[in-house]
């Protein structure tokens, strides 16, 4: 391996790289230098609390030597294989995702991630149906490359808009902190809630015309635009306009799969199946780019004729296959989701504590341990702390504190997302909400 001082890290690597997701000019990267279970390290040895699971990927959490080795021995037998080649981690991991993706999905393609996956099912959809249009949510993210990010709702499509995948029509969120529809009715039964955004969405399927829609894809659970989580009988309700209209219905849960919501995928919790699912993150924990396409046999049926025109050289590589194979074990042998269900628990009593005692904490929301506090400076209007696509002064602040005294995190405008690794343990929560109940004193200050 190359010698490299680790004070060289930073100002060597600031040097060469282009930063994704960044002005250039104002790049300042943590240099990270190792990582074991919930915490990694920097160069200068300070220790951090990883409240985001590093990319909301590292389930299982650092450096879990069952699937380190579980890649050294596939790379020692095979290090890479073309896609069209069959492979036993290949075999492997069709019969280890058998055992845990809702019934029915039972074919597989393997895709380099998340934005892949999603570009893929889109083309699936399409081919199975004949039809073009893909309705997506606004407050939706479903990757950076040219089709997922004209998929995506949120203003990070705006830059590269007019996009150049046609046919996404977007519709709104269930989101009752900040309906739309119930500004000036709040207490509206979920029930009531729930109808007025399947009918929402319904009218969006008439106008659009149902025989022009090919597919209908949302994150199970919004990530990191809000932890929104459906109302009941949302997903439920969605299945049957699917169903109703001849739709594809594509479940996004790049994010929210693998136990982070307390379940292997988040569409359990409301016993949807839907015809497409797609993965990747939590999938090989990050230890591996992989992500991948489940689908019902008739989505692929539709392809036994005729060439499925998509691929890339990487798809199905045998070492990330082989990560994921033991990520999945892990999980197993661990107990990671039940654990994930059970801390969730706390972690749900924490931060109702954090909203009882802040008043810049407008709502928290969670599902296992996939959380959010908005902050806001007023809470009878709802203001939020930055304003929509923006940041502040105080969120800057808040998140420095948190940085400076050792817990990484990631905000989005006035939200503070806490999405840890699985195995983390109650003590460990306590420990970064203690550091969270002293930076919430700086928004505090700016809130009436």
């Amino acid at each position: 391996m190359f010698e490299l001082d680790d004070q060289d890290i930073l100002p060597l690597s600031l040097e060469h790289n282009f930063w994704t997701w960044s002005a250039q000019g104002k790049v300042n990267p943590i240099p990270v230098k190792r990582a074991k279970g919930v915490y990694f390290w920097d160069v200068n040895d300070k220790r951090y609390l990883d409240f985001n699971s590093m990319v909301m990927c590292v389930n299982i959490g650092h450096g879990e030597e069952r699937v380190i080795e579980a890649m050294v021995e596939q790379a020692r037998e095979l290090p890479f294989a073309g896609p069209g080649m069959a492979t036993k981690p290949r075999a492997l991991l069709g019969q280890a995702l058998s055992e845990i993706v809702p019934a029915g999905l039972t074919r597989y393609l393997y895709t380099l991630g998340g934005a892949d996956a999603n570009e893929n099912a889109i083309k699936l959809a399409r081919g199975k149906t004949g039809k073009f249009k893909i309705l997506t949510r606004y407050r939706s993210y479903h990757g950076a490359t040219y089709g997922a990010i004209a998929a995506t709702g949120d203003p990070r499509r705006a830059p590269w808009e007019p996009a150049v995948m046609p046919g996404v029509v977007h519709f709104l969120d269930p989101y009752r902190y900040r309906s739309t529809f119930h500004r000036h009715n709040p207490d509206i039964s979920e029930e009531e809630f729930t109808q007025d955004y399947l009918n929402h969405l319904e009218e969006i399927i008439l106008y659009e015309r149902p025989e022009t829609i090919a597919a209908i894809m949302m994150e199970s659970v919004t990530g990191t635009n809000g932890i929104i989580i459906p109302p009941q009988g949302y997903m439920q309700g969605v299945r049957a306009l699917c169903d109703r209209y001849g739709i594809v219905m594509i479940a996004d849960e790049v994010m929210s799969g693998f136990g982070r919501t307390g379940k292997w995928f988040a569409v359990n919790h409301w016993d949807v199946t839907p015809d497409i699912m797609t993965m990747a993150k939590g999938l090989t924990s990050g230890y591996a780019p992989l992500g991948a396409v489940a689908m019902k046999p008739e989505i692929a049926d539709a392809y036994r004729e005729r060439t499925y025109e998509g691929g890339l050289t990487y798809n199905g590589h045998p070492i990330s296959l082989a990560a994921a194979i033991a990520t999945i074990r892990v999980m197993q042998e661990d107990k990671l989701v039940e654990k994930a269900a059970a801390t969730g628990e706390a972690m749900a009593d924490m931060l109702a504590e954090l909203k009882e005692r802040h008043p810049s904490v407008g709502e928290v929301r969670s599902i296992g341990l996939f959380g959010i506090l908005e902050l806001v400076r007023d809470r009878k209007t709802k203001e939020p702390m930055a304003p929509f696509n923006g940041g502040s002064p105080e969120m800057t602040a808040f998140r420095k504190y948190m940085l400076d005294h050792g817990v990484f995190l990631y905000t989005h405008w006035h939200t503070a997302l806490i999405i840890p690794p699985l195995p983390i343990t109650t003590e460990q929560l306590m420990e970064g909400f203690s550091v969270l109940d002293q930076a919430l004193e700086i928004t505090d200050q700016a809130a009436r």
